[in-house]
């Protein structure tokens, strides 16, 4: 499976932005898929997941309430809805795909290239 991460950009404290990210292969519907971000000089944290029916979704306690993960199966596309943006988002973000039930750091099979979220305040 290849990711592509596209959306991200600059935005102001409030705002909103939808990330995307294709996946090749005919096995999307297989995948869990997950969002990850990494700020400068911090490490890469987990975001989000949702497993491959959708029907199971995780967020981190610090976006809950202004973020939303999405997937199309059909479209290979998983999508991660950002409001309410803040300064503190300011990440590289990162999509995921793994074959269990939920992306983790820890258990990722494939990762996509990043794409630069920043916030202004």
């Amino acid at each position: 499976v290849q990711l592509q991460a596209s959306g991200g950009g600059l935005v102001q404290a409030g705002g909103s932005l939808r990330l995307s990210c294709a996946a090749s292969g005919r096995t999307f519907g297989n995948y869990a898929m997950g969002w990850f971000r990494q700020a400068p000089g911090k490490g890469r944290e987990f975001v989000a997941t949702i497993s491959w029916s959708g029907s199971s979704i995780l967020y981190t306690d610090s976006v809950k309430g202004r973020f939303a993960i999405s997937r199309d199966n059909a479209a290979h596309t998983v999508y991660l809805q950002m409001n309410n943006l803040k300064p503190e988002d300011t990440a590289v973000y990162y999509c995921a795909a793994n074959p269990g039930p939920a992306v983790t750091i820890t258990a990722a099979r494939f990762w996509g290239h990043g794409t630069l979220v920043t916030v202004s305040s």
